[in-house]
């Protein structure tokens, strides 16, 4: 099977989780537990299935967050609330977004269903080892609606296509800040202004790192990626799709198409909805 065509898979069926992190429902519930709206709920919603764990985890898990950043809310969300409380809120917050995101008869179709079902089967060749973050949502309960189904499904995805991405990531021997400024370049993700300050890092810090970048021959002095930036981003997404194939050649080609088929479908509704604010994204 083509690594590829799981590639294109994630693309589309990620931003059904994704568009939580943009949206308000999941961070009117979390802060309904008291937790700080931003970094603190952030932090607090992504690692609440591993437990009680510390600003260490976090880092090394997140990969690329300033860890003075992480400290400054983990593990005092903890003292505010627990994990579990903020696992049982994800899943409302999940319900209100895509309800409001895709509508109710888009949740009640066959379509929702059958995707539910093709994310849940790709999910059972998912590998624990080296994958903390899938490995602990990988122990979550599968909810019994379908969009919700499927809202967990395209969470374990990620995370475990995000846990190899990370072994990537290393293997290359970029930081975590470095990794960032290296996806920024591409203009394919949010801004770097957003980056900075989601993430916890200075202007400076940001500067030092496309500096060390330049000296690799990984940037040119406008901050464009070179051949030699371009070629690394590719073998670390070749490596990406290496280490995540499991869950599509388990799916097949066919299923795998139709998935992309159907969440393409989804992705597509839920974005014209507005779940991905166009001033986010860009270079800049």
């Amino acid at each position: 099977m083509d690594m590829t065509a799981g590639r294109r898979c994630h693309n589309v069926v990620n931003p059904l989780h994704v568009a939580m992190y943009f949206a308000p429902e999941p961070a009117d519930e979390l802060a309904g537990l008291g937790l700080g709206r931003g970094a603190m709920a952030y932090l607090a919603g992504r690692a609440a299935p591993l437990g009680t764990v510390g600003a260490g985890t976090v880092t090394a898990t997140f990969y690329n967050f300033n860890h003075e950043h992480v400290a400054r809310y983990i593990p005092a969300a903890w003292t505010v609330t627990t994990p579990e409380a903020v696992l049982a809120a994800r899943l409302p917050g999940a319900d209100g977004t895509l309800r409001r995101l895709l509508g109710e008869e888009a949740l009640a179709s066959k379509e929702m269903a059958e995707a539910a079902e093709l994310a849940l089967r790709a999910t059972e060749a998912c590998r624990r080892e080296a994958r903390p973050l899938y490995a602990a949502n990988a122990a979550l309960p599968v909810p019994e609606e379908p969009h919700l189904a499927l809202w967990h499904a395209a969470t374990l995805l990620r995370e475990h296509r995000g846990d190899g991405h990370l072994a990537a990531l290393a293997v290359a021997g970029l930081s975590g800040i470095e990794a960032l400024v290296l996806h920024n370049a591409t203009g394919k993700t949010v801004t770097s202004t957003v980056l900075k300050h989601t993430r916890g890092w200075s202007a400076e810090q940001w500067t030092d790192a496309r500096v060390r970048l330049r000296g690799r021959g990984l940037l040119d002095e406008a901050g464009d990626l070179t051949e030699a930036g371009v070629a690394l981003r590719g073998e670390a997404e070749a490596l990406t799709d290496r280490l995540d194939a499991a869950p599509y050649d388990h799916l097949g080609p066919a299923a795998t198409a139709r998935l992309t088929e159907l969440a393409d479908g989804f992705t597509r509704t839920a974005t014209a909805a507005g779940a991905f604010p166009t001033r986010f994204f860009g270079k800049g």
